[in-house]
């Protein structure tokens, strides 16, 4: 039977730990977080398979994070807040969440919740959108990762996922460094030119030294052959 990994952020201490132990005692591989900034340091750590997100945090408001963290996972996003509104609901399913609940919940409805939801994304499979093809490498988004010739996979960073996505994506075009900037941005405040040149490092340790080429006086591009699936 498959654990699924959920993230819950969640600023009230005392409600989270004992969410996150039902959760755990349901076979769920749970965490839970305080803010969005520790929310942005668990993603870059590792994936996810779902989210339960808090619209009142003390570092950002809940609604701007739903879009910061699409963006970033295609994985279900859970809102599980106090504010009942039809603006805030209106406003989470627009910017990307697949469920809303308001407190309090029974733990159990959370559960029955998560279950339909990720059941529904396995059910949905591994979207084109989230597999590149580049060089002899296949990166998969949804799972910050990428396979070689020899299958072994290789974990990205949330960092390192997003400079290689970009610059692939970009299809040859050079790409500044403030561009790039936004791309590895983990949610903590402005990143440096030293941040995106260490992170080039990692990835060409990686995934080869031609798979980043540096431009002189102008940023990066993808050095390697990019296509889709299909």
């Amino acid at each position: 039977m498959t654990q699924y990994s959920v993230l819950l952020i969640e600023d009230d201490l005392f409600f989270a730990r004992d969410l996150t132990r039902y959760l755990v005692e349901q076979g769920f591989d749970a965490a839970t977080v305080g803010d969005s900034a520790e929310m942005f340091k668990a993603i870059d750590a590792r994936g996810f398979d779902c989210f339960v997100v808090d619209l009142t945090l003390p570092d950002e408001d809940g609604i701007v994070l739903i879009r910061k963290l699409r963006s970033r996972s295609n994985a279900p996003i859970i809102v599980l807040t106090g504010r009942d509104g039809i603006e805030d609901k209106s406003a989470s399913f627009e910017l990307g969440a697949d469920d809303y609940l308001t407190k309090p919940i029974d733990p159990r409805e959370l559960v029955m919740r998560l279950n339909s939801n990720l059941n529904r994304s396995a059910g949905a499979g591994v979207k084109s959108g989230d597999i590149l093809h580049v060089g002899d490498f296949v990166i998969d988004r949804a799972r910050h990762e990428a396979h070689g010739p020899g299958g072994v996979a290789i974990k990205f960073t949330l960092a390192e996922l997003h400079l290689i996505w970009v610059l692939a994506e970009a299809d040859g075009k050079v790409m500044s460094r403030d561009v790039l900037i936004d791309a590895i941005s983990d949610g903590e405040g402005p990143e440096t030119f030293r941040a995106i040149d260490v992170t080039v490092s990692r990835v060409r340790k990686k995934l080869g030294k031609d798979a980043v080429v540096t431009v002189f006086n102008k940023g990066y591009k993808c050095g390697l052959s990019v296509a889709r699936p299909g």
